[in-house]
């Protein structure tokens, strides 16, 4: 199976037109079919349904363009790593995280070494922590920020020194916003939002004291931006992580903390024994130093700046 034509593939995908697809692959459409058809007959199977109109994909279609799209992204990652020099760093640099106000620490390294490597281009991917790690196990990311407990045994890792604060998310005029803080019993009633991830986070119901399914789940969400505007309708009460949705001003949110405190800790991962590009390896260095000085900072009680 060449790689280009799984390029050929995949713009007859986005484009659902063999036609246009050629257009696009400055190509005629002749030897495009060809290419296609002599790929259906390499895997035995039929990847498209040619209608009058616009090409589908069929199942074994849909399956391949998720797999064409890892092994092309994989490609021009590697292609990349590999024109990097030594005198002059350039290249890509993947990187998958949850929903943390943590981003802004790799934001400020990636900052800080934007003034000496302009060249340096990062791509941020957002997911739960199986999905981050899924894609860093195919190569397909470098480093992999991770929310919570996960089995990181596989990786090499830094434990960043700060944390993250769960808490609940809801409307002002909510009667728990008269609390200070919200232990489990406030929630055995309410309508909640969790996140998927939480919804298998152990530490997480082990804290509710109660069993998943006698608690009212009215919804779950990926990201916490789209569970607030269910707040704001007064659909429900989102159990988050603290610092992600702006409640000052004149917001009609706010965010108390749970009791007894639960904290996500965070780590950065990466895979063992990789060989990582020049881009990468240097991004690495500087998480390394910059976490060792925040590590300073959190233990002599000062705060580590966001911005």
């Amino acid at each position: 199976m060449d790689i280009r034509v799984l390029q050929y593939f995949l713009a007859v995908a986005r484009e659902e037109s063999i036609t246009k697809a050629a257009e696009a692959l400055r190509m005629t459409q002749p030897p495009l079919s060809r290419q296609l058809k002599d790929l259906e007959e390499e895997l035995g199977k039929q990847l498209l349904i040619r209608g009058s109109k616009k090409v589908t994909l069929t199942e074994d279609g849909m399956l391949l363009r998720k797999r064409a799209e890892e092994l092309v992204d994989l490609m021009e990652k590697t292609k990349a790593e590999l024109t990097s020099s030594d005198e002059n760093i350039n290249g890509e640099i993947y990187i998958g995280c949850g929903e943390t106000e943590a981003i802004s620490f790799l934001a400020q390294i990636a900052q800080n070494l934007q003034k000496k490597y302009p060249l340096i281009h990062y791509h941020i991917y957002s997911g739960d922590a199986e999905r981050v790690m899924e894609r860093l196990d195919k190569g397909l990311i470098d480093f992999g920020l991770l929310v919570g407990p996960a089995d990181i045994s596989k990786y090499d890792y830094i434990r960043l020194p700060m944390k993250d604060t769960w808490g609940v998310l809801m409307r002002r005029d909510s009667p728990l916003a008269e609390k200070e803080t919200i232990t489990a019993e406030d929630l055995w009633d309410k309508p909640l939002i969790i996140s998927h991830q939480a919804s298998v986070n152990s530490e997480m119901f082990s804290w509710l004291k109660a069993d998943i399914s006698k608690l009212n789940i009215v919804a779950t969400y990926d990201l916490v931006y789209n569970a607030a505007q269910f707040v704001k309708k007064g659909f429900g009460y989102v159990i988050a992580l603290d610092k992600l949705i702006n409640t000052t001003g004149d917001s009609n949110l706010c965010f108390r903390p749970l009791f007894p405190v639960l904290e996500a800790e965070l780590c950065v991962v990466w895979k063992k024994y990789q060989v990582l590009s020049r881009a990468s390896n240097t991004f690495l260095k500087q998480l390394q130093e910059e976490s060792k000085s925040a590590a300073d900072i959190v233990r002599y009680g000062l705060r580590y700046p966001s911005d």
